[in-house]
């Protein structure tokens, strides 16, 4: 098997990876209001605990998968994610379905730092930037598709296939990575000569950026890319509000609150093949701002009309942070693969703040209706503020 034919399978346990874990995750909360009985609060609660075991399970999974081995780490993953979900299929009691989620993120944690790292591994300096562009583009469609046709799923398949079909997607994954172990016994790949720092550093026009500004642009993209995790995380539980307030069935949910998801992946795509926001702080600070305000939009909007005008900024936003974290780090930073846990671990860190805030927000003020949603919009604010900081501190330093 070829260089290129093993990327591709990688590819594809990406793609099934992002459409099964964004089947379960993102459909969850719909589950959790409607069977049992989860308001904003609960909903939020869960997210919590998830983005505290995702922060810490993270960086274990991408050590693990560095010091043991790539293929040990995605059949523990893929064989974790299948049983937890798999027994909550027959698990209908909130206290087992928490236990359910809490087991899937841990198990999850071997996947997502292993695939990021199989996909740049052993690969030219001047293939990085066009692995990483097609490595976002995978995971981003494929998790737009699952949100888009999940609503369908469970109105017509039943409120388990929720469980059970991302459960036989991880068993196709663990049955295709032992079936990879017999075409190639190694998926420890050699190293070329010139680490990925140098890919995007190769690939840029000469002297975009001088050094100084690529450490302060790292910093900035650092700070970003937990706060954009705030504000998706803190939107995606909320998702069944916004339904049952516009009467939307599941699969209208599914096809209308979907868009911000295929926006992002044209932003991805935007992004790697246009530079002309490398390096411009405005770029950056419009993003933040749009991000705020869009996430006000998208849970407090008045009708649909805004409902989708801010799903296309929100996706936009989200779409630029997140790639200024991935292409700052790689241009400005250390960017060695075993550094992929750490990477998921900062997104696990903002989808644990901005849940905890909103929940502790509703704890104190239950009787104000959206406190919640204005209690992450200040978090969000806040990340805004250090970013003109930062900015400040260098322009003065």
């Amino acid at each position: 098997m070829t260089c290129g034919q093993l990327k591709t399978n990688f590819f594809v346990l990406e793609g099934l990876n992002a459409f099964a874990t964004g089947l379960y995750f993102n459909w969850l909360f719909f589950f959790t209001q409607s069977r049992l009985n989860f308001g904003v609060a609960e909903n939020l609660g869960l997210v919590a605990l998830h983005g505290m075991i995702y922060t810490a399970a993270a960086w274990f999974g991408g050590w693990f998968a560095h010091r043991i081995g790539n293929y040990s780490a995605l059949k523990i993953g893929f064989a974790i994610l299948a049983i937890a979900l798999g027994a909550g299929t027959f698990l209908p009691f909130a206290v087992a379905q928490v236990a359910v989620m809490l087991i899937w993120t841990f198990g999850m944690c071997f996947t997502w730092p292993t695939l990021q790292s199989l996909v740049s591994d052993g690969e030219p300096a001047r293939n990085m930037p066009r692995m990483a562009g097609i490595y976002n583009i995978v995971w981003s469609a494929l998790s737009a598709v699952s949100y888009f046709v999940g609503g369908a799923m469970l109105e017509n398949l039943g409120v388990t296939s929720l469980f059970w079909i991302p459960a036989l997607i991880h068993l196709f994954q663990l049955g295709f990575v032992f079936w990879l172990e017999t075409k190639v016994p190694s998926l420890e790949m050699p190293q070329t000569e010139h680490d990925s720092t140098d890919a995007l550093k190769n690939s840029s026009p000469a002297h975009e950026a001088s050094a100084p500004d690529q450490k302060n642009f790292l910093r900035f993209a650092l700070l970003t890319n937990p706060f954009a995790y705030v504000a998706i995380n803190t939107a995606i539980p909320m998702i069944p509000v916004v339904a049952a307030r516009f009467n939307l069935s599941p699969m209208l949910a599914g096809f209308l609150c979907s868009v911000w998801f295929f926006v992002r992946m044209g932003a991805f795509i935007l992004f790697w093949r246009w530079p002309g926001w490398h390096y411009r702080f405005g770029f950056l600070l419009a993003a933040k701002i749009i991000l705020i305000t869009s996430f006000l939009g998208l849970l407090l909007a008045p009708n649909l009309w805004i409902l989708l005008l801010a799903q296309i900024l929100f996706g936009l936003s989200v779409g630029l942070i997140y790639y200024s974290s991935l292409y700052y780090s790689m241009h400005g930073g250390n960017a060695k693969t075993e550094h992929g846990g750490l990477h998921e671990a900062m997104i696990g860190l903002g989808t644990f703040l901005g849940a905890a805030v909103g929940v502790g927000a509703k704890y104190f003020f239950p009787s104000t209706a959206e406190i919640s949603i204005w209690a992450v919009s200040g978090l969000l604010l806040v990340g805004l503020l250090g970013l003109i900081w930062l900015r400040y501190r260098k322009e003065t330093g």
